[in-house]
């Protein structure tokens, strides 16, 4: 019976480290950027878009540019956050 109080007592240890982790990632902010910062992304740690920063020089540009701007923004920022999570 020590043996399994035992196993159950580790597994209880690993739910709990895990659900720190997931705490911890929930709390990771990482920032994308495309077009040298014409535009700049926020990403919480959930891919939640947070915020998106549009450089004044940046509006002068069509919107089709704009949007090619924010989308290799998100994915500069999602990249980032792979790499921190994964620390």
């Amino acid at each position: 019976m020590t043996n399994f109080s035992d196993m159950l007592s580790k597994a209880k240890a690993m739910q709990d480290k895990m659900k720190e982790a997931q705490d911890q990632i929930k709390k990771i902010e990482v920032e994308g950027k495309a077009g040298g910062d014409l535009v700049k992304v926020i990403l919480t740690g959930e891919y939640e878009l947070k915020s998106i920063i549009i450089n004044d020089a940046t509006k002068k540009e069509s919107q089709e540019i704009i949007n090619d701007l924010i989308i290799a923004a998100y994915n500069n920022a999602k990249e980032s956050l792979k790499k921190k999570s994964a620390e």
